[in-house]
């Protein structure tokens, strides 16, 4: 369950209070750090409280007894009703790439139905700066992404883009691709502020630098991570500068090994964090798939999952050892495949092994539900975004087509309930 914070409001002014101002958005945040941000309306102003000294002391002391027992007796009517449903602390989502903002309107709204089909209240999306500035840094091309925010929003859903993707213009020379790093930081910087100028009136105030910026298919030519907290550095600081109430998580990493150009993400992070990149964000994202592993499995060797915070060489380690412990883990992508080219799992010892490429549907089920509950109970997880809504094809060459909660025909696998059903139970 989420915290509960109960709160009394006395009637009465306490001369110990004079003169003291409580801006209307500022928010008790369990265990320290920033909070994203609560949703806004455009035109959000901070109302101010002011406290005067009350002159007439017995009439002070009476409206002090009153108040004593007024929350005395509020107490005693919360425990005789018994324990209170709250909405749970956990922000629960979908990841969907960069599909949105190719659907049409009628599948876009499809697709967000889901998200609030299963109880969850976030959607993660590209936000790609191909997309936005195709032809140079003087044009802006919003129509297909404010289709995605209006959408959303009729649905009080919120969005967590994710910016990336170099356009050609801004890419370093000799580099092709949009997976490209950005030429330089400060180009990058300005797309972000300008992101943050047009979404943040419309509710968009957390946003995700980069996605797995630690693999060579990610960040062209070679995963580097000089470059990366330059570009992090820079977009930070742009996006609070727009939004000073933006919330920034470091691009999703991937869970990988240091081998083949790419670069694990303890290995990724502790050099992020040794130039100092730790200290730019409020949060780290992180992909840790453990398919056909579940994510409360406990393993000898460690699962994806488990070097959050379980192994020796951790996130939570690297980031404490940077002097930043209370910043917190955001599982921006977890999932599993139900097709592919090799064997599938149902979790089973007997079904695991080199050929093992996917799950079974009832496995893949298993997964989610477990993934729910594993990351509502783990300290300093404070999201989890499900990849993905819908399955891309049918071809079974390759496992990345079987994502989706729904099959590639809209069908429903049985994890689209399972997760339902698990986000539920937070609320119990």
């Amino acid at each position: 369950m989420g915290e509960l914070i109960i709160g009394i409001t006395p009637l009465c002014t306490l001369p110990y209070f004079q003169g003291t101002t409580v801006p209307a958005d500022v928010h008790p945040v369990p265990g320290g750090g920033r909070s994203p941000p609560a949703t806004r309306p455009a035109h959000h102003t901070g109302r101010v409280y002011a406290v005067s000294v009350a002159r007439n002391r017995r009439r002070h002391d009476r409206l002090v007894t009153r108040v004593v027992l007024i929350a005395y007796a509020a107490v005693v009517l919360l425990a005789m009703a018994g324990p209170t449903h709250e909405s749970p602390s956990l922000r629960l989502g979908i990841a969907y790439g960069d599909r949105l903002v190719r659907m049409s309107d009628h599948d876009l709204g499809a697709a967000l139905d889901d998200a609030v089909r299963v109880g969850a209240r976030w959607v993660r999306t590209d936000l790609s700066w191909q997309d936005i500035q195709p032809d140079g840094p003087d044009r802006y091309r919003w129509e297909l992404f404010d289709r995605v925010i209006a959408a959303a929003a009729e649905r009080d859903l919120t969005v967590l883009p994710i910016l990336g993707f170099t356009p050609a213009w801004a890419r370093p020379a000799g580099c092709a691709g949009q997976e490209c790093h950005p030429a330089a930081p400060k180009a990058f910087a300005a797309f972000a502020a300008a992101a943050a100028a047009r979404y943040a009136p419309r509710g968009v105030h957390t946003w995700e630098v980069w996605n797995e910026p630690n693999l060579t298919g990610s960040w062209k030519p070679m995963p580097d991570a000089t470059t990366y907290t330059a570009l992090l550095r820079a977009a930070s600081q742009a996006l609070r500068q727009t939004d000073p109430s933006a919330y920034v998580v470091l691009g999703g990493l991937a869970a990988a090994s240091t081998r083949h150009g790419d670069v694990s993400h303890t290995d990724f992070l502790e050099a992020v964090s040794a130039y100092g990149g730790n200290r730019f964000v409020d949060a780290v994202g992180y992909h840790p798939y453990t398919y056909p592993y579940l994510a409360s499995d406990e393993t000898q060797w460690g699962t994806p999952w488990e070097q959050i915070d379980r192994t020796r060489d951790s996130l939570r380690g690297v980031l404490s050892a940077h002097g930043t412990p209370d910043v917190p883990v955001w599982i921006t992508e977890f999932g599993a495949p139900t097709g592919g080219p090799g064997h599938a799992s149902d979790g089973g010892p007997e079904t695991i092994g080199e050929r093992t490429t996917h799950v079974t549907e009832e496995r893949q089920a298993s997964i989610a539900a477990d993934a729910v509950r594993t990351a509502n109970a783990t300290p300093h997880i404070d999201a989890l975004m499900w990849y993905a809504e819908r399955d891309l094809a049918t071809d079974t060459s390759s496992n990345e087509n079987f994502y989706g909660l729904r099959r590639a025909d809209g069908s429903a696998k049985p994890a689209l309930g399972a997760l339902r059903d698990a986000v539920a139970g937070l609320m119990d």
